[in-house]
């Protein structure tokens, strides 16, 4: 976790993604790559009047949200680089993730004000670069917190787990969650044991926890995680692409509308 994408946007989760991307950078004597689109949807529309009055007004706002949070790293002692360009917020975020070890966005849609953020299925599906999907009441990321791995056998669990490893190895406790089904029990493609004795390789004890499905997948796996004050949960990202938007599977979207601690997301 040295190369940290950090999207900067003046929006309510800001502060909760930077402090965020701050703790994992000093725990990791990491890098921040603050990158700051000026989306281009929001400067020009069908016929490009009012674009030219727009584009200094934005980009002054842009260069003056800039400045204060430039203070604030150089206040912190961390490594960061600065990228701001006019460009779709998912374009110019996927192109720097490309090279990241960790994607830092909100929860939410920092623009249009939706309760799951698009550009974090843009990035969780279409990036192999993990992604780390925080709250806007996120105050702190505590690296040694307990995690909560959400396990279902799949290839996309997998692919989460594996690219968790160095933030389990810095946790305090790890539990990988089930979620029992009737339909389903036992058909796990790979089984929590085998992901047990992945991490164990890596030096990770964790535990193996069944929990009864409540009202609902998303809803079991948030309480599991309240129960072991989980500092964050790990899960495979599902989803589709329709008409050139990111959809997210059910339990996804879901987790990312209320979930009250970060999720680090993979597909």
């Amino acid at each position: 976790m040295r190369s940290i994408v950090l999207h900067i946007h003046d929006d309510e989760s800001f502060e909760a993604r930077f402090q965020t991307a701050l703790d994992i950078s000093k725990a990791f004597d990491g890098h921040i790559d603050c990158v700051q689109p000026i989306p281009v949807d929001v400067t020009i529309d069908l016929y490009g009047s009012g674009s030219a009055e727009m584009v200094p007004i934005l980009r002054d706002s842009a260069d003056t949200f800039q400045r204060l949070v430039e203070t604030r790293l150089n206040a912190e002692g961390v490594a960061w680089t600065w990228a701001q360009d006019f460009d779709a917020t998912g374009h110019m975020l996927l192109a720097h993730a490309a090279l990241a070890d960790l994607a830092i966005l909100g929860s939410s849609d920092p623009v249009v004000g939706r309760s799951v953020s698009s550009i974090a299925g843009q990035l969780a599906i279409h990036s192999r670069t993990p992604v780390l999907a925080v709250p806007a009441t996120v105050r702190s990321f505590d690296v040694s917190s307990p995690a909560l791995v959400a396990w279902n056998g799949s290839v996309e669990s997998s692919h989460a787990l594996r690219a968790a490893v160095p933030l389990l190895q810095r946790s305090s406790s790890v539990h990988i969650a089930t979620v029992e089904e009737r339909h389903d029990a036992g058909a796990y493609e790979l089984s929590a044991i085998a992901a047990a004795e992945f991490l164990s390789r890596h030096g990770i004890e964790c535990e193996i926890v069944a929990i009864p499905r409540r009202s609902g997948s998303a809803e079991t796996l948030r309480h599991a995680a309240e129960m072991r004050q989980a500092g964050y949960i790990v899960m495979g990202a599902y989803g589709h692409t329709r008409f050139r938007e990111t959809v997210f599977g059910g339990v996804t979207r879901d987790l990312l509308a209320h979930s009250a601690i970060p999720l680090f997301l993979c597909h």
